[in-house]
Order: C-alpha cells, then structure tokens, then sequence
C-alpha cells in the first residue's frame, strides 16, 4: 500500500466571507491509496485557520502514521480508522482525507459504488443548497442571480441580516437557510426567526456561539425556526450533548474525522429523534463526491463546495439542480485530473 499526497490550492469564484473568516484560495490536502493491485482511493481535508489545521500539519499528522497505513494489510476502512485514530485524534481533518480514501478504495475493490456497498438506496437523496457568503447587499444578489437554485443557504452575521434577506426575497422564490456562524445572541435569534420564518427561511444553523449553552436551551424553547448545531457538534460525543440545544446536528467530516464517524453520529442523532445534516468545507469533487455516498442517511445537506470553486482538480459527482448525479464509477467516483 502506498500513502500519497496531492495538495493543491482550490480558487474560488468569489470572495468567501462568513462572521469569522474572509477567503480567496482554499489549500486543499487530496490523500492517495494505492495498492499493488492497481486500485486507488481518493481522500480530502481543507486547511482551516478556524481549527488550526494546515496542509503541513495534516501531512505531518500522515506520515506518523505512514508505516501503519502503508504495512496494513487490507480490510474494512472501519478497522483502519481504528488502528489509526489513537495517532490522529488530535488532527481529525487529516483521519478525514484517510478515512475516505480507504472507504473509496474498499468499495472499488467490492466492485460496487460506496452506498451499494452500505446497502443505501438513493431515490430520496435530499437536494443541497448553494451557499450565499457575506457580501454588500448587491453583489449577494448577483451571486444568488449568477446560479439559479432550488435552495440556498445565506451566511449572515452583519448588522443588517435582516434587510439581506428582505431583499433577497425580491429575487427569487427559493427556500432559504440561514447561517450565522456564531454570531448572534440569544436576543437576537428569538426576535429575527418570526420574521425570517415568514420570508421561507427552513432553519437557523448555529446562532449563537459554541459555550453559550443556556442561552441555546432558550432559543431552543422558544424559536419559531429549527436550530441547527454546527460549532457546537463536531465529534461522537458531541451529538448527545445537542439534545435539548437544537432540533438538529450538521455534521462535517473533515471536523469529525470521516465517514466512519459520521455514519455513527448521523445514527445517534437519528436515535435521539434529531434532524441530520452533512456540510462541506468548500472541498474539490474528491470531498464533495465522498460526501454524496451519506445522502441516504440525510434530512439536509450543504455539499456545494465543487460549485463555489473555479479550478477543480478532480472530477466526481455533478449536480442538476440541486440533485446529486453520481458518477458511473465504482468507490466515491472520484477521479485526478491529473
């Protein structure tokens, strides 16, 4: 078995600016398996200043791993996954590219696509959203105009959210999702859902910060719209923690530290009669395309990540719509360019 790295610098189309962060380029680590028989799986994780995570300490994390990995005689990625975490817990956006490379080679090995291989059936795949970053109010307008869309979801955390998302209306019909990335208060949140709920918003993801658990219970009690966790759910133990916080966890691979761990937070969350969603973190079609293999188990999902880049390095799954097609190869079908 060979570990391989392939980093690139995904550009994106605009400016990506949400309550903490602003954008232009996206350093991406595409992690390789290849074995001697000529298979080879694809995995990915972003940098992430939010995190503290960079494409040298994800490297870093791999090759510390690198003699297990790569003297690892093959079976199920689930048992990889172990075998490494002890080693990686500390850097879960490298286990993620590991993790997903294992699980697209296992299943290209079984000769099935990864949902055949789980036994999924894909007919009531949830549509994903496309995702309106921090902008002036006119050119968030142009970016919803530029790329009709069922569904889209509005990064908010301003000092005008609500006129945003007035004259977003204007424009279009789509249902709208709203994010503000910890940025709002209690106050805040309990007094713009009336009004947000009336002009098609589905939900509010993560409102307020992380740590401010009493002041979640009471928007949770007393919201018109769902609340969905993001900061606040990021690994296994995090799901339980939710209940009686918000009616719903996103949860992000790369943050949790894969496919094996998200399968069973999405199956907890499901047991405790929560709402369950999959985000991306602007990855190529290798993250992206990894991702369309859960959709099955989802009630929502934010995987637009390949739309909001203009330099792809890889090829995967596509999108109609809204809808997922996935590609007509075994794995996750994801592919390098080059």
């Amino acid at each position: 078995m060979q570990l391989l790295f392939h980093p690139f610098d995904l550009r994106l189309k605009h400016t990506f600016t949400i309550a903490h962060d602003s954008r232009n380029v996206q350093p991406t680590l595409i992690v390789e398996l290849r074995d001697d028989e000529g298979f080879s799986g694809l995995g990915e994780a972003t940098s992430n200043k939010y995190y503290g995570i960079t494409l040298d300490s994800m490297q870093a994390a791999l090759n510390h791993v690198r003699p297990l990995v790569e003297a690892y005689q093959w079976g199920s990625p689930e048992v990889l996954w172990g075998l490494v975490f002890p080693h990686l817990k500390d850097n879960p956006f490298a286990l993620c590219a590991l993790d997903e490379a294992a699980h697209d080679l296992f299943a290209q090995k079984q000769g099935k696509k990864l949902y055949e291989h789980w036994g999924l059936i894909i007919d009531q795949n949830p549509v994903t959203d496309y995702t309106i970053g921090i902008d002036t109010p006119e050119k968030m307008v142009e970016k919803l105009q530029e790329m009709p869309w069922p569904l889209y979801k509005i990064k908010l955390g301003t000092a005008d959210d609500l006129s945003i998302i007035r004259l977003l209306r204007q424009h279009t019909d789509a249902v709208f999702r709203v994010d503000a990335n910890c940025a709002w208060t209690a106050e805040q949140t309990l007094a713009y859902a009336p009004e947000l709920k009336a002009l098609g918003v589905e939900f509010i993801e993560q409102p307020l910060p992380a740590h401010a658990r009493e002041d979640m219970r009471r928007v949770f009690a007393e919201s018109v719209l769902p609340i969905i966790a993001d900061e606040s759910c990021i690994v296994e133990n995090d799901v339980e923690a939710c209940v009686g916080l918000f009616h719903g966890v996103n949860i992000k691979l790369t943050k949790c530290g894969g496919l094996t761990p998200a399968r069973r937070m999405i199956a907890r969350a499901k047991s405790l009669g929560m709402k369950t969603m999959v985000g991306c973190m602007n990855e190529s079609s290798v993250g992206i395309s990894a991702i369309a293999h859960v959709l099955p188990l989802l009630d929502y999902v934010d995987m637009d990540g390949t739309l909001l880049i203009a330099n792809d390095p890889a090829t995967g799954v596509t999108f109609d719509y809204g809808q997922v097609r996935y590609a007509n190869r075994t794995g996750t079908g994801a592919r390098l360019i080059s």
